[in-house]
């Protein structure tokens, strides 16, 4: 049996993504390596010939033929071409099995495009799935549940396009138990958080190290929310950094605030190599944190809270949302000036979006609020499936849209650059003031040229940032990875528009 695993192209640029390489002329590259299709990979029995594309890194190509089964994986931001390349490959005579998140939170979307959909996680139904399918018995549908992780193998990222990807992938549990009523993840992977063991992280990682990555993402849902279960990784990632002190790994992953009042905690993350987290502050609006069930970011003030991670040497990325009920056209400005004055060079701004299956959206269907198709406004941060209670869609829609533009002015970033500087680390443990080269990756060197071609603005921005961080070493890399992140969001406002206006006339809006 021959089987082709797919990691299609997304529809539109987004903020986590690397389309600014391909569109500028460079190495085809992704932000991040696939953990989806690789594990797949790994419950494909022994004996079958097994191909991964990750239209990413690569588009597919007329080497796709032949194949017996193509598996195709995919988020809501790239159905438009998961569709796409089902059609394509059941044309070829292949069957066609559809799974990942959007399939399993939009079922009824996915079935008639697959003549196998597979819902939920793959590690309880993998060998009957597959012994299915080598006997030609297969069902048109499988459900998977929420199992146990210490069951799950080390993906196959021998078989994965690795030297496109500038971060590897690892997964040490899944699940979140907060109740946040804009996210999908619970209605996903539940509220029960489920663990790997620390030996399974370490087994994972050793892989990944062996195929040259030095810089991982941690894909949980919610990394530090089980206290135990992180400090116990945590250990075992800052004794295998030990061990290879000359050339370690560096993590970013995704926390709640609430890291900022864990000072133990903190110090672990950093002392592993954990030094960018991503975190969803969502909104200065305390009613609107109260409203969507945000309530972990009420503990301590937003100023505070990042002001405390920045102190211990963590970098933060952070995700804004506009459009709650309690919001009115005022909020715009308000995040301005709370954005503007804070240490954050990387927002992710975006209209709040009702995911299908999610609180938000039952309570917005109930109430008449809906609008649209959901797929169509959650592959975008400029567009919504509701209708705001504080202004029109328009204003909400145009007001994000300004909001980003103005956030990611060269001067505005710029500000924020500066003030992630200044913010990051304790003064104490920082490095004396002895100016050092900042080092440019080739892949990077040759993004940062091309952003400084985008106007004198840019060309001055990037000069003062990349001044101003060869006094600081310790942040230098952060620095570069802005800029980097920085382009993509660049060329994702100027590719974005035409399809969010596609959108918006689909809408209605």
């Amino acid at each position: 049996m021959k089987i082709h695993i797919i990691n299609p192209a997304v529809d539109l640029p987004s903020y986590h993504g690397a389309e600014v390489y391909a569109a500028w002329g460079l190495e085809g590259r992704t932000a991040v390596a696939d953990l989806a299709t690789a594990t797949l990979a790994a419950f494909v029995p022994e004996g079958w010939d097994i191909r991964i594309t990750d239209e990413a890194i690569a588009p597919l190509d007329s080497a796709g033929d032949g194949y017996d089964v193509v598996a195709i994986t995919g988020k809501v931001t790239q159905r438009a071409r998961m569709f796409e390349l089902a059609a394509l490959h059941r044309a070829r005579g292949a069957l066609v099995m559809i799974g990942g998140s959007y399939a399993s939170l939009s079922p009824d979307d996915v079935r008639p495009h697959a003549d196998v959909l597979v819902t939920g996680e793959i590690e309880d139904i993998a060998a009957g799935l597959f012994a299915d399918l080598a006997a030609g018995t297969w069902r048109d549908r499988y459900e998977g549940g929420r199992p146990d992780l210490r069951s799950s193998p080390v993906p196959r990222w021998d078989l994965y396009p690795n030297r496109g990807a500038n971060l590897g992938t690892l997964q040490t549990s899944r699940g979140c138990p907060f109740q946040c009523d804009f996210c999908d993840v619970i209605q996903y992977l539940g509220r029960r958080q489920r663990h790997k063991d620390p030996e399974q992280v370490i087994a994972e990682l050793e892989v990944l190290y062996r195929h040259g990555y030095r810089r991982v993402l941690l894909a949980d849902d919610n990394f530090t929310v089980h206290r135990r279960h992180a400090h116990a990784v945590l250990a075992a990632l800052r004794a295998w950094n030990a061990a290879h002190a000359d050339d370690p790994m560096q993590f970013m992953t995704q926390v709640s605030v609430d890291l900022a009042r864990d000072p133990e905690l903190m110090e672990a993350c950093k002392a592993a190599g954990l030094d960018t987290v991503f975190i969803g502050i969502e909104t200065v609006n305390e009613d609107s944190l109260r409203e969507s069930g945000k309530r972990q970011n009420l503990y301590q003030g937003a100023a505070d809270a990042l002001a405390a991670i920045l102190s211990h040497g963590i970098a933060v990325y952070a995700g804004i949302i506009v459009g709650f009920d309690a919001d009115r056209p005022d909020i715009f400005a308000r995040l301005a000036g709370f954005l503007q004055d804070s240490p954050v060079p990387m927002l992710s701004v975006g209209a709040l979006v009702a995911p299908n299956g999610t609180p938000l959206h039952d309570r917005l269907k109930a109430e008449g609020r809906l609008v649209g198709a959901d797929w169509q406004s959650a592959s975008s941060p400029f567009a919504t499936n509701i209708q705001p209670a504080g202004m029109s869609q328009p204003e909400l829609l145009d007001g994000v849209s300004r909001l980003c533009a103005d956030l990611y002015a060269p001067a505005a970033f710029e500000r924020r650059v500066m003030n992630f500087l200044a913010a990051y680390g304790a003064p104490e443990a920082r490095p004396a003031d002895t100016p050092q080269m900042v080092p440019l990756p080739p892949t990077e060197r040759a993004l940062i040229k091309r952003l400084s071609g985008l106007g004198e603005a840019e060309k001055r921005m990037i000069l003062r940032v990349l001044g101003a961080a060869m006094a600081r070493p310790d942040a230098q890399r952060a620095v570069v990875e802005f800029l980097s992140r920085y382009a993509q969001v660049r060329h994702m406002l100027g590719a974005v528009p035409a399809g969010v206006a596609a959108s918006r006339r689909a809408a209605g809006v």
